[in-house]
């Protein structure tokens, strides 16, 4: 299968498939320096070969977990379920500027719209959601929970709390589960934390906390992507499965081999305070998947704005999972003196703006408490999910202002974390894997 690769609207090269475990992209000719496809594909004339049926960039852009069982199913009968066939059934509508089709297919013709403001204002149980996904399924992007994107056709969305009106078209559009009940409300009030501390995506939550409305940051203000983006999966040459296998070093150095040196500093405190923030916020899922570039070119490269923060501390399956990504050969929520070290050295983030940047994260957890508390009341089922949050938040600033860690003395983080009953007990659904029901019990 051959297909053509597009950036900015312009074809640039053609992607092709070796056997069955191949892949080949070769640029055409006369193509500019900066309409590079990839950060770690520069043009040239020598075609690209990788031993896997993707280049990573590409691999970057196939949906995982329920997306990808759609695809399956609506397309697999049709045109076959590998990889490259996958890609090119979801490649017009992709994270970045890059699109890749088959040839002769018109790139303008639009994916069907998805109603945002219905979605803020609706019925979004889980079915319902699932419904729509399916009904919807154009989606190159993947995480713990269904997303999709919408489309380029403008909508109305009236925002969940001022109930004024705004104009978008393009989002990413996520649903909470069984399993992770809440958990888009849960991203929400994260992001409202990380938005007053770094560069974050903007997001929406629906009226019944169901629905999360995300703003993408890779277009422009009449919604064409038009930067490139690619997260530490990519970059690192990684399969996304591995996207836990990796380390805040081996990060690091991509930055340095793909950060232009103007802009190395800045990238690197932003890396700083997102890492600091995951302590804070007790997120175990910040992996490398959920971290990225965004450029123009190769002279334009800065991290993208924060995106995917939650609290996973507030699940019981996930309450007792490490961080994500290591640094030092570790992965503890107690890294001690190593932490500031490691940030000093690695980042070049001096011990005294790390303490400034906990500081701005205490400031935002005593801002956004209350509005967790206002969710816990107005949504019965979030109560104590909403505590669960609430006292992660409070283990984590003060595990960094610990005096093993930073010595910066006790955390007032005011009334909305005062007087919190203890949540209700929940046990993990015992599963037990190759045992018949046919079984008499014991």
């Amino acid at each position: 299968m051959n297909l053509s690769v597009y950036v900015s609207g312009r074809e640039v090269a053609t992607l092709e498939s070796i056997g069955d475990f191949r892949s080949s992209m070769t640029y055409r000719d006369g193509v500019l320096p900066n309409d590079l496809v990839s950060l770690t594909m520069r043009v040239r004339r020598d075609p690209y070969l990788w031993d896997d049926v993707l280049h990573p960039i590409f691999q970057m852009n196939l949906p995982e977990g329920y997306l990808l069982q759609v695809l399956q199913e609506q397309f697999g009968p049709h045109i076959g379920a590998s990889p490259m066939a996958l890609l090119s059934v979801i490649g017009r509508n992709m994270i970045g500027r890059i699109q890749v089709a088959a040839p002769g297919v018109d790139l303008r013709d639009p994916p069907k719209p998805v109603d945002v403001a219905a979605l803020l204002q609706g019925d979004n149980s889980e079915e319902a959601f699932a419904d729509l996904v399916r009904q919807h399924a154009t989606s190159g992007v993947s995480g713990v929970v269904p997303k999709f994107l919408d489309t380029d056709v403008e909508v109305a969305a009236a925002n969940a709390h001022t109930r004024a009106t705004l104009f978008t078209h393009r989002h990413i559009v996520k649903g909470s589960s069984r399993l992770l009940p809440f958990v888009t409300l849960n991203e929400h009030l994260c992001m409202q934390v990380v938005a007053k501390v770094m560069p974050a995506a903007r997001t929406d939550i629906s009226r019944d906390g169901q629905v999360l409305i995300v703003h993408r940051f890779d277009v422009d203000g009449n919604g064409i992507p038009n930067l490139g983006m690619e997260d530490f999966c990519a970059l690192l040459g990684l399969r996304p499965a591995a996207k836990y296998e990796t380390t805040w070093e081996r990060i690091a150095k991509a930055v340095r081999d793909h950060v232009p040196v103007i802009n190395r500093a800045e990238v690197f405190r932003q890396m700083a305070t997102m890492l600091l923030l995951t302590f804070a916020l007790r997120n175990a899922d910040c992996h490398a998947k959920n971290v990225a570039l965004l450029y123009t070119g190769l002279e334009d490269v800065h991290l993208a704005p924060a995106y995917d923060m939650i609290t996973t501390a507030a699940y019981v399956d996930y309450r007792n999972n490490p961080p994500a990504i290591a640094f030092r050969g570790r992965k503890t929520w107690a890294p001690g003196k190593q932490l500031q070290q490691f940030i000093t050295v690695t980042f070049g983030v001096s011990a005294k703006d790390q303490k400034t940047i906990i500081d701005r994260i205490g400031d935002a957890l005593i801002e956004v408490g209350p509005h967790v508390r206002a969710a816990m009341q107005e949504h019965p089922g979030f109560n104590d999910i909403g505590k669960r949050m609430l006292l992660a938040w409070q283990e984590g600033i003060t595990s960094l202002r610990d005096k093993r860690v930073y010595a910066m003395g006790k955390a007032e983080l005011g009334e909305a974390f005062r007087g919190l009953a203890d949540p209700e007990p929940a046990k993990p659904e015992k599963v037990v894997i190759g045992r018949s029901g046919l079984l008499a019990k014991r």
